[in-house]
């Protein structure tokens, strides 16, 4: 019996494909609201052209320029969302209290527009007031040197570029720290710590070339439509080629079951669409691992019985550990596997055999994977999978994280991580003659933690929404006040901003649509895709304000401020982004010609040792891994217990929220939302449209939300979905991979509770 449904304001039904004509209206509603209409044309042709800017809404790489426009709805709207029109004046903060904003939502905020001059807070009139830029640098300069260098936390957000994120860490290590939390440690960490330990390194192995050879591509908690839009374009070639496409996620998401390609004459004028999932299986949130021992189960079985399953040849040639990972999996009862991973022993028999035939298999992963409690044994086991057959350094085949920002990637490359290795800090010290720290520093988790007990003092955010994105909102947001300096690089207004400090700067910087010209002229910077593609990347639109300026020069006016005797000639590099890219050519591998080789379009790619069946682990072979048991998360307390993941609407990126619609899930103009399976609605006693609180069940912890709407929803059994950031606050700050310091975002032990029956009526 289904649960009853009556309406509930803001909730209706899709029944849309992905992508199609309602991609173009929200296309053409955010080039309306946000930017002139004669400058937006221009500027989106110009997004991810050659001569043009990267787009800033996902690190999916790009086809050859062949087709008319090489944006998407969600690509679109990021740039329009920077290339806005709207302006924060003066005299809009001078009119408003920062305890004023602070009640407003970041969509409120950011919807305000660009910053337009660095600013600085005053506490007796709580505003913001402009500041000249040489005053700001010399304050953060002061106070900076007047703080233990572990003291400060440096953070990165993915949207930074190789040049700019460069230059912080070589700031930071100068300075004396290697506090470095950045947006990988709260998403892809578990790739990063996972990988090297499989393979040998932290990134995705395949190319868009292995896309075009693939016999067949299981997809792993991942969101694509939403989440990496442009992936849809190679998704929609694969399923119209009919490539099986297997999907493995909680929630029946549109993009992976129907998709209109908005290039597609033929499926815009007929209205028509191309189913993208051959198979749909909802597994249980945190029932990965699960339905990842139950695939390799059956293909040890079928090896066992009948031969030529595994790639026995591959295995002893370029493997260690298989004959321990193995017996592992066979102890693995199918008992076990089913209950963890709510899928049948039949569908995952159905997947083996499926990949037992194909010759070449890519598997595609997202935070599905990565966010959870063992979120590094989850990417090894997708590892695992693949070198059973050997579809590691194979045509076709490989394995694929399917990262966010757009240079996340690029950020690790160039030295933005807690744990820098032995010899990338000797280099540093060859070339710049002072001595790196060498002890690790802080992730995001730490880094916070280090706010929390008054350990930290300080914090320069490159980019980013810091306080916003980390867990448990209840400890994070004072701890940001307790701060003695807090300085923020950005575009726009947000949250994390205005949980102001003993003394809180606000740089306004440029964005990638905008043209950055330096002493020697016009200047591009660099990025790094998923696939390890380097490219330029160089805006043309007249900047927000004259007086912003770009980000290399805004951390090299700080470090300039701050280290008084620096060797390093900070406005010298500035003056030219050539000169930065010669430093990083001398100080990390595999930019060799850096300069010359950016200027060809495309760029160039990263070595990837394991494409040729090298593998740089300390073994010289691929590991083979034991992840104990099935269960990839805490247990939590009581009774009637759902595992909570959190979502980005579609109308969001990260903590950037475009507008209060999420079309393909049917919510219009909220977010205080939990979609719920209607089973486990029945079972509680709760009914479409009720609303309740949410708690979360892991022994000692109070963490609570209030007041919000239950919508019944195609999500598997046991598994509740809210928004992110608002759900944070229920995710506690330890609750994590202890590998990777990766928070568990997607498998956060709740409990429901109707708020009232009275309320029930309203």
């Amino acid at each position: 019996m289904k649960t009853k449904r009556r309406s509930v304001p803001g909730i209706r039904h899709y029944d849309g494909p992905a992508g199609g004509w309602g991609a173009l209206k929200a296309t053409a509603i955010a080039v309306r609201t946000q930017m002139d209409t004669l400058d937006a044309p221009a500027t989106l042709l110009r997004t991810n052209q050659p001569d043009g800017f990267d787009c800033p809404g996902c690190a999916w790489p790009d086809k050859e320029h062949k087709s008319t426009f090489q944006f998407c709805e969600n690509g679109a709207k990021a740039v329009t969302w920077e290339a806005t029109s709207k302006r924060v004046t003066p005299e809009f903060l001078a009119q408003h209290t920062v305890s004023a904003l602070l009640e407003k939502s970041d969509f409120e905020l950011e919807g305000y527009g660009r910053l337009t001059r660095p600013l600085q807070y005053h506490a007796e009139s709580d505003t913001f007031r402009p500041v000249e830029w040489e005053q700001a640098f010399t304050r953060i300069g002061e106070i900076l040197r007047g703080l233990e260098p572990d003291q400060v936390e440096f953070y990165t957000s993915g949207r930074a570029s190789n040049e700019a994120a460069w230059l912080f860490q070589l700031f930071a290590r100068e300075y004396g720290t290697n506090n470095f939390p950045d947006c990988s440690n709260m998403c892809h960490e578990a790739t990063s710590v996972g990988l090297p330990r499989s393979i040998g390194i932290g990134k995705g192995t395949v190319s868009l070339d292995d896309f075009d050879k693939t016999e067949l591509v299981i997809s792993i908690g991942h969101n694509p439509g939403t989440n990496h839009p442009r992936m849809m374009g190679t998704l929609h070639e694969l399923a119209r080629r009919g490539v099986p496409i297997i999907v493995f996620n909680p929630l029946r998401e549109r993009a992976l079951e129907r998709f209109a390609d908005p290039q597609s004459l033929i499926e815009m004028a007929t209205y028509s669409s191309t189913d993208i999932a051959s198979t749909y299986f909802q597994v249980k949130a945190g029932g990965d691992a699960a339905a990842l021992k139950g695939i390799a189960k059956h293909l040890l079985e079928s090896e066992s019985l009948h031969g030529n399953v595994l790639d026995s040849v591959f295995i002893a040639e370029h493997t260690q550990g298989f004959d321990d990972f193995a017996a592992d999996i066979m102890q693995t009862n199918w008992e076990l596997i089913e209950r963890e991973s709510g899928l049948s022993q039949a569908a995952l028999k159905s997947v083996a055999d499926a990949y037992a035939k194909s010759n070449a298999t890519i598997i595609t992963y997202g935070m599905g994977i990565t966010q959870h409690n063992k979120g590094t044994a989850n990417v090894r086991l997708i590892a695992d999978l693949l070198l059973m057959r050997g579809n590691i350094g194979k045509a076709g085949a490989g394995i694929c994280p399917l990262r966010g920002h757009s240079n996340v990637q690029g950020n690790r490359t160039v030295g933005i991580t807690e744990k820098p290795s032995a010899e990338f800090l000797e280099r540093l010290e060859n070339l710049f003659g002072f001595v790196p720290p060498s002890k690790h520093g802080h992730d995001a988790v730490q880094a916070t933690q280090a706010m929390i007990d008054g350990t930290a003092k300080a914090l320069l955010c490159l980019g980013g929404n810091f306080a916003v994105a980390m867990p448990d909102h209840t400890r994070g947001f004072p701890a940001m006040r307790t701060l003695d300096l807090s300085v923020h690089v950005g575009t726009k207004l947000n949250r994390t901003h205005l949980l102001v400090s003993k003394e809180t700067f606000i740089l306004p910087c440029l964005g990638r649509t905008e043209l950055d010209i330096q002493q020697t002229g016009r200047q591009s910077i660099t990025v790094e895709d998923s696939m390890s593609m380097v490219h330029a990347s160089s805006g043309k639109l007249k900047p927000a304000s004259p007086l912003i300026r770009a980000e290399p020069a805004i951390v090299a006016g700080m470090a300039k401020a701050t280290l008084t005797n620096s060797n390093v000639n900070w406005m010298e590099l500035v003056a030219d982004y050539d000169r930065i890219r010669d430093l990083i050519e001398k100080t990390i591998p595999g930019f060799e010609n850096y300069n010359e080789r950016i200027r060809v379009p495309g760029g160039f790619r990263m070595p990837l040792p394991p494409v040729a069946r090298v593998w740089p682990t300390p073994t010289g072979k691929a590991m083979f891994s034991v992840f104990q048991g099935v269960d990839e998360n805490a247990t939590g307390e009581g009774d009637n217990v759902l595992r909570l993941i959190t979502l980005r609407s579609h109308d969001q990126y990260n903590t950037t929220i475009y507008a209060l619609d999420d079309r393909y899930r049917g919510v219009f103009g909220r977010r205080d939302i939990l979609f719920m399976n209607e089973g486990d609605m029945e079972q509680l006693g709760l009914e479409h449209g009720d609303r309740v609180d949410l708690e979360t069940a892991l022994p000692g912890e109070t963490q609570r939300l209030e007041d919000i709407t239950v919508v019944a929803y195609n999500i598997a059994s046991g598994s509740v979905g809210a928004y992110y950031p608002e759900a944070n606050v229920l995710v506690p700050l330890d609750y994590l991979d202890k590998d990777s310091g990766t928070p568990s975002f997607k498998s956060v032990p709740i409990r429901v509770t109707l708020r009232s029956k009275e309320i029930r009526a309203l």
